[in-house]
């Protein structure tokens, strides 16, 4: 993982301003590198300044990789935040950055920018190629183009700026103490700026007055199917949702294909993301933690089934930290003492409560590993000491339903809570020393696991649950991961979410209904099918906890994160979710 600032200028170099360069660092502690490119068409034409910094948080491969990372020969630059799991249909080993480098300038033509379209066209193949999360700033030196953007997901945060005097700028955060007005790259493909041609361009950005404007273009996301010219955009990694109405289904039951063929899509995507973490970090304090992954660990159905097919893929030796945060919220526990332990209002948040309940199953299911139970209370005079801070983290996102989800994942993914003892009253302080945190955020889009999709059946049968569930997946790559990424990167920590695996997505979508979801399929009082009664909403990863051993777990409600930790409506008062922060 990284922290990525570029910038393009006619008036010098530009560096991010302290309190960004603050937040770039903290995402990447292990290194930190400025490298500065002057770029000129012909000795009369203005000086076009190209400002990189990257910081570097370590994860893969035996070598700390220094960014931004500059090719000897062409001298093109990439500034790389991301995790490139396989090019093609390789499995990238090692240093990720270095190949989807290698790649880049590999596939660039070369030519000038009066013959730009087959480069154009090879670096949207190369990256369309690479599956994994990512937002990437590409510098192709010889045709004087450089390209950005996130992965159609939008995994990965990447902020924009322009003005007059600067150009443009891109950085993966951005501090709010200066009055500049930043906006979310959005995840709809890639963009090009032709720095020494200005014609043929969708958008234009001016700089200083009589100033050449720089032009960028967009190469949209487009389906393997589509019937415009594919090598004009970025190909999806997956297909259209498979839209086929139910006539007379099979109910879903342990033997059914769609649960195997689940269980081996999510094991070999939590197998990728937990595998070979931090063979570099020898270079951090803790390099002889036992726990390399944590889970942010609600209890519920998602992050239960990604506990208990980690362990399936770490060695016993390793423990793995489960993080469990828990709210004081004034308007709930307006008489509870925030420094009690028994009976105190964490230990009735309900996250809290199935937490326990499932942790108790994975030590059941799961005998030997290590499993340690993060408990982290945040008392509500905490939440509000940190408030302004959460705000500048998930800015340009503000709301109070922003602002309750990201209080969860900022608290949570500090990872800084307790332990029980062994006589279960000693409390021991700890903090997680794991890099890599597990999200189970992509299960409900997928397999229709929210209230609205049972709502949209029940008043439109089939056709509305299908409507919904695309309406969820045309919207992923717009839903909040950017905000979620820079919350939770804040503390040197990488979110994974092996839901949004692009070969799992690609089966899922293709998936007909009746195989994900048990809507519209009628339980039978007498039949011999156990799982027959659980309830339909993502019911084949349902039937997959029943299997893997854990029933309590198969029948959890969903529940939102705000809820479960309690950080909603913390205020007294009329205040909704989509109300703007003051």
């Amino acid at each position: 993982m990284c922290g990525i600032f570029f910038a393009i200028s006619c008036n010098g170099y530009a560096t991010p301003n302290p309190g960004t360069r603050q937040f770039l660092n903290k995402r990447g502690p292990d290194r930190a590198q400025e490298h500065q490119v002057i770029v000129q068409k012909s000795p009369s034409s203005p000086k076009i300044y190209l400002s990189f910094f990257s910081t570097v948080l370590s994860l893969r491969g035996v070598d700390v990789v220094a960014q931004p990372l500059v090719h000897d020969k062409s001298q093109s630059v990439l500034c790389w935040n991301g995790e490139a799991w396989k090019i093609g249909s390789e499995h990238v080993q090692g240093n990720d950055s270095q190949k989807v480098l290698e790649l880049l300038v590999e596939v660039s033509s070369g030519e000038t920018s009066e013959r730009s379209a087959s480069g154009d066209r090879n670096i949207l193949a190369a990256i369309s190629s690479i599956s994994g999360p990512f937002a990437l700033v590409f510098y192709d030196a010889p045709r004087g183009r450089v390209y950005y953007g996130r992965d159609c997901l939008g995994r990965r945060s990447l902020l924009k700026r322009t003005n007059t005097e600067e150009g443009l700028t891109l950085s993966s955060i951005c501090s709010t103490d200066i009055a500049d007005h930043w906006t979310e790259v959005e995840a709809d493909g890639i963009y090009a700026v032709d720095i020494l041609n200005t014609e043929d361009a969708d958008s234009a950005i001016l700089n200083e007055a009589g100033a050449r404007p720089l032009h960028i273009n967009h190469f949209p996301l487009l389906q393997k199917d589509a019937t415009r010219d594919i090598a004009n955009g970025l190909i999806l990694p997956f297909p259209a949702l498979n839209k086929t109405i139910p006539t007379n289904a099979s109910t879903l039951c342990l033997e059914s294909p769609s649960v195997e063929r689940l269980h081996s899509f999510l094991s070999q995507s939590v197998d990728l993301r937990v595998r070979n973490i931090c063979q570099a970090c020898d270079v951090r304090q803790n390099s002889d933690a036992d726990a390399k992954v944590a889970i942010l660990f609600s209890g519920g159905l998602d992050c239960t089934v990604l506990a208990r097919l980690a362990h399936d893929s770490l060695p016993m030796s390793e423990s793995v930290d489960l993080l469990n945060v828990a709210f004081q919220n004034p308007r709930i526990h307006r008489t509870q003492e925030s420094g009690a332990w028994e009976s105190s209002p964490y230990e009735l948040c309900p996250d809290r409560i199935t937490g326990r309940r499932s942790l108790a199953e994975l030590q059941r299911v799961c005998p030997g590993r290590y499993w340690r139970f993060v408990e982290i209370n945040v008392p509500y005079t905490e939440t509000t000491a940190h408030r302004e801070a959460v705000i500048e983290l998930m800015h340009p996102h503000n709301t109070e339903m922003d602002l309750s989800i990201s209080y969860a994942l900022y608290f949570a993914s500090r990872g800084a809570g307790a332990l029980r003892g062994s006589d279960d009253s000693e409390m021991i302080e700890y903090t997680t020393p794991a890099h890599v945190v597990l999200s189970g955020l992509g299960a409900d889009e997928l397999f229709a696991g929210y209230q609205r999709h049972a709502t949209a059946f029940s008043r439109h049968g089939f056709p509305g649950l299908v409507d919904e569930l695309e309406l969820d997946i045309n919207r992923l790559g717009k839903r909040n991961l950017g905000r979620d990424d820079r919350v939770i990167s804040n503390w040197g920590r990488e979110a994974r979410f092996p839901y949004l695996d692009e070969t799992l997505l690609a089966w899922a979508l293709a998936c007909p209904l009746w195989e994900k979801c048990g809507f519209g399929q009628h339980a039978s009082e007498q039949s011999s099918n156990p799982v027959s009664g659980i309830e339909p909403g993502k019911k084949v990863l349902r039937v997959l906890a029943w299997k893997l051993g854990m029933k309590e777990v198969a029948v959890e409600k969903k529940r939102a994160i705000q809820f479960g930790a309690r950080t909603a409506k913390m205020e007294t008062g009329k205040s909704k979710g989509t109300h703007l922060l003051s």
